[in-house]
């Protein structure tokens, strides 16, 4: 992995849970590392001084992404920053809420489209146009398996807005790689994170449990990899418009 050393990575949504984790991975193999955070900073502080305490190099950054003037200044603001950017990874998103049909609210799906989709969009065509001035680049997408399984009671809408995440991912990959930059996403299964703690009761999280045929919940660390492995380009350079599954067995595809 030393082809990650000192490459520029931010990485969106990186105050708690996934994200954190792939911060702190990526500046443990060696990358500096945008800590993106919007409410959260004290979480984020906290995963910019475990980066730095290892020896890394992390430099925290604030921004509303359901914004699409913030989105775009962040793209800009980190290549500051990191003198440059290599990688961008999309992981904010948030269910927000577990809404069933009957009670879903335009309001809500407003919210859910800004964060899950326009945030990956908007970054997305900020950093392409630093990415083809300099001649390679790589966007990593965190989708989820609710793209493909439809998701748990009453997530509708976030499944939808991941289902866009997958998609988007391949064509622009397809449009993007005669020019050098490639385009990947990580679908995580069911991890403990943050959000499940306040959104997903324990009968739920105990019914997906038993739906996984490693018999147990992911954790965070446990995606880092797939992160690390479509940055590299030793390890992947010939890898694009692909979506990686981890999820303990729970979709085969």
């Amino acid at each position: 992995m030393d082809d990650l050393k000192d490459k520029r990575v931010l990485v969106t949504g990186a105050s708690t849970g996934i994200g954190a984790a792939v911060a702190i991975g990526f500046g443990a193999a060696g990358a500096a590392v945008g800590v993106h955070y919007n409410a959260s900073r004290a979480e984020a502080e906290a995963v910019a001084a475990t980066i730095r305490n290892a020896g890394g190099r992390a430099e925290l950054l604030q921004a509303d992404v359901r914004d699409g003037a913030a989105t775009r200044a962040l793209i800009h603001q980190a290549a500051t920053a990191l003198g440059g950017l290599d990688v961008l990874i999309n992981n904010a998103g948030h269910v927000i809420k577990r809404t069933l049909l009957d009670d879903l609210d335009e309001a809500l799906f407003d919210e859910l489209v800004d964060l899950n989709m326009r945030s990956v969009f908007v970054a997305t065509q900020e950093a392409v146009r630093l990415f083809v001035k300099q001649g390679h680049g790589n966007i990593i997408n965190t989708t989820s398996i609710s793209a493909r399984m439809g998701g748990g009671p009453g997530v509708a809408l976030y499944a939808g807005t991941k289902g866009f995440v997958s998609a988007f991912t391949r064509n622009v990959a397809r449009e993007l790689a005669p020019k050098g930059i490639r385009c990947n996403a990580v679908s995580p299964g069911v991890i403990e994170t943050p959000l499940h703690a306040r959104l997903t009761a324990p009968t739920i999280m105990e019914t997906m449990r038993q739906a996984v045929p490693m018999g147990r919940l992911g954790v965070p660390e446990e995606c880092v990899g797939a992160y690390l492995y479509f940055a590299s380009d030793r390890l992947s350079g010939y890898v694009t418009g692909q979506v990686l599954e981890v999820n303990g067995g729970q979709l085969m595809v």
